[in-house]
């Protein structure tokens, strides 16, 4: 059993595009380390779309079109006052002046946690496989289009379009969330969502190539329309010169 229960999402973009260093520099080394000595933290990750990555986007549509980096939160039990204690911390860390003014979030919020996959080819389990190391994830974001569909629709992609995904060169594994009318009644956005991240231990750009048919496949005629689906690279430490300007020669 996954002692994951939901994962908190944030799809951001910084609005100064001369914050980049500074965003980053913020974020991973002061605010999401700050994050971890919540009870019901159980890890983070942050991955962010470079302009080459952003060039190979399957699907960009408005406002997610806009987001630079997409931050997880995986949560444990008792999520409620997980929650809580998240957005405490984040108004503390607010008031003391340690926060980054210059980013928005298009899609922010706690989701659901569905299922965990693994590929056969890697030795951990489908649990595990948001904590190996991995050089990037391709995200994919849908909404509903057809509830009374929609079952089939999820039947299929355990039974057909995940396996081939996961059969895919680079994809080590993948985690699925989906909006719950349980968080829309907290005050979060009762907006209807599907969000997988594909965790990747392959260059995102070749692995790229190799979904896109299996996406398009799976979205043929499906009770769900994509927003967003894309490559992201894994933030390493210190490494954060993806939209510097380059020097004039």
């Amino acid at each position: 059993m996954n002692k994951v229960k939901l994962g908190f999402f944030s799809f951001t973009e910084i609005t100064d595009p001369t914050q980049h260093r500074a965003y980053n520099e913020w974020h991973q080394l002061d605010h999401m380390p700050e994050q971890y000595p919540l009870p019901g933290l159980a890890f983070g990750q942050r991955w962010v779309c470079t302009p080459a990555l952003r060039a190979a986007r399957l699907v960009d549509e408005a406002p997610l079109d806009a987001a630079h980096y997409v931050t997880l939160y995986l949560m444990t039990d008792p999520v409620e006052q997980t929650l809580t204690d998240f957005m405490e911390l984040g108004a503390k860390l607010h008031q003391l002046g340690r926060f980054f003014q210059p980013r928005v979030s298009h899609l922010s919020g706690p989701f659901q946690f569905l299922e965990a996959h693994a590929s056969p080819r890697v030795l951990v389990s489908p649990e595990s496989i948001a904590y190996r190391p991995n050089r990037g994830a391709f995200v994919i974001v849908e909404e509903p289009t057809d509830e009374d569909r929609l079952d089939g629709f999820v039947r299929e992609l355990h039974e057909t379009h995940m396996p081939a995904l996961l059969d895919v060169p680079g994809v080590a594994g993948a985690y699925s969330f989906a909006s719950s009318p349980r968080f829309g009644n907290q005050g979060w956005s009762k907006v209807r969502r599907r969000i997988t991240v594909c965790y990747l231990d392959d260059d995102p750009l070749a692995v790229t190539e190799k979904i896109a048919p299996l996406l398009a496949a799976r979205w043929d005629g499906a009770p769900v329309r994509p927003l967003h689906a894309g490559p992201y690279a894994t933030v390493v430490p210190w490494q954060w010169d993806w939209f510097d300007e380059p020097s004039p020669s």
